[in-house]
């Protein structure tokens, strides 16, 4: 921590005047806060502000801040080498990290490729699919479909299967590839299945079955695109429909993978498997950036045996043996800690307390699942003004949009959790 008082407000004002921090402006950027320290489940802000992270860092700290076991992880790699290229060489990391992966995951996804980041392996997982569909001489199924209300990551091949008119890209329209989007599932994850909640996607991979290599998801939980819980049966009939007209099944679990959801992937509630699945966030419990995209034998060998290449991708960083064995120790704390019972607990506190909120005028939906309680507003809310007011009251939520939402660490208290939801009622209660 920096004591200096002029310091820090030198150091604040070289912020806000040179460092351009995410979905911002440079001209009127959002206000930050300066954390010098972060430990469990607490950042520690300006003055020595102690506050109840809801975000895990955008949803990846699910061990918590500073653990220890991940501390030791890396002191221990680190030791021997933070980094070495991939190409034509390998290590026990990465080796002892796919051992889990494959263990841990459906019986069938087994072909793991390492990146940096979740916005690239999504990246990864569409070449890989257009790729496969041109191995297989389909040389005109190069499109992609997915559903409205989606969100994929900021690189230019995710940006073109996100939300094309609500979502945060729509100034890139008419420039990225034109992809194929279904109307949003309206049967909410607790509803009564509708079976025509599916005519839009089983109409698009009727008519464009020809020119669509994949369907790409978040299942069951979209995240940054409007945090929607939708009905395990749509994945069950996307299945059904993508191996109808043999088309790839991409779930992009980056947001929703180990555990978020109350399984330890989101696509299982649906008793399903993909083709190719994206990880990333929580796989080094948030320590340090790193992803993979797993596919199956059928899709890797394909690829593989009848493409004029090889799959031509390769992060300077891909199987980074620092984060991979950080990401060892991560899935070891997983495997270890009984985490979905943890998730289970945070659930039931998360829908007790969080039912007050649907008496609240302001507020238009309340929706909870795993550890993912969110509130949805009639309008849109103000986000710095209502940051302000949580930091005040001790806790780190950052709204968006509609959306004021807590992802909890697993490793929170029941209080600590309790006072994140109290301090959400409050605030929405509030004109902000």
């Amino acid at each position: 921590m920096c004591n200096n008082t002029d310091r820090m407000q030198e150091m604040m004002l070289f912020d806000r005047e040179h460092l351009w921090h995410p979905y911002t402006s440079m001209v009127d950027p959002l206000p930050v806060y300066m954390c010098h320290k972060a430990e469990g489940v607490y950042l520690y802000l300006d003055n020595d502000k102690r506050v109840i992270d809801g975000m895990s860092s955008w949803w990846c700290t699910i061990h918590g801040y500073n653990n220890k076991r991940l501390n030791r992880a890396a002191q221990k790699q680190i030791s021997k080498m933070s980094h070495v290229m991939f190409g034509g060489i390998t290590h026990s990391p990465a080796i002892e990290l796919g051992e889990q992966l494959v263990e841990m995951l459906p019986i069938g996804l087994d072909r793991i490729f390492y990146s940096d980041s979740g916005s690239v392996s999504v990246e990864v997982a569409l070449k890989m699919a257009i790729q496969y569909q041109y191995s297989k001489g389909h040389k005109s199924k190069n499109n992609i479909a997915t559903i409205q209300g989606g969100y994929h990551g900021d690189t230019w091949h995710g940006m073109s299967v996100c939300d094309p008119e609500g979502g945060m890209h729509s100034l890139y329209n008419g420039r990225l590839t034109a992809q194929y989007f279904a109307n949003r599932p309206t049967c909410g994850f607790y509803d009564q299945w509708n079976d025509s909640d599916f005519d839009s996607m089983r109409e698009i991979l009727s008519k464009n079955h020809d020119s669509i290599a994949a369907v790409i998801v978040e299942p069951i939980v979209q995240g940054a695109g409007g945090m929607w819980m939708y009905h395990p049966n749509y994945l069950k009939e996307l299945s059904r429909e993508c191996k109808k007209h043999d088309i790839l099944l991409i779930a992009d679990e980056v947001a929703t993978g180990f555990g978020r959801t109350g399984k330890m992937f989101a696509f299982e509630w649906a008793n399903i498997t993909p083709d190719i699945i994206c990880l990333g966030k929580a796989l080094t419990g948030g320590f340090v950036s790193f992803a993979a995209t797993v596919a199956t034998k059928e899709v890797a060998l394909t690829i593989s045996t009848n493409s004029p290449h090889s799959f031509m991708h390769g992060p300077t960083f891909m199987a980074n043996p620092l984060s991979a064995a950080v990401a060892c120790e991560s899935l070891k704390i997983i495997k270890e800690g009984d985490i979905l019972k943890k998730v289970a607990k945070i659930e039931k506190i998360l829908l007790k307390e969080l039912e007050a909120a649907k008496s609240i005028s302001s507020v238009a939906n309340v929706r909870v699942l795993g550890a993912i309680g969110v509130l949805e507003m009639h309008d849109n809310v103000d986000m710095g003004a209502m940051q302000k007011q949580f930091v005040e009251r001790g806790v780190w939520i950052r709204p968006f949009g509609k959306l004021v939402y807590i992802m909890p660490q697993y490793i929170i208290t029941p209080s600590a959790l309790r006072t994140l939801c109290r301090v959400m009622l409050e605030v929405v209660s509030l004109d902000c």
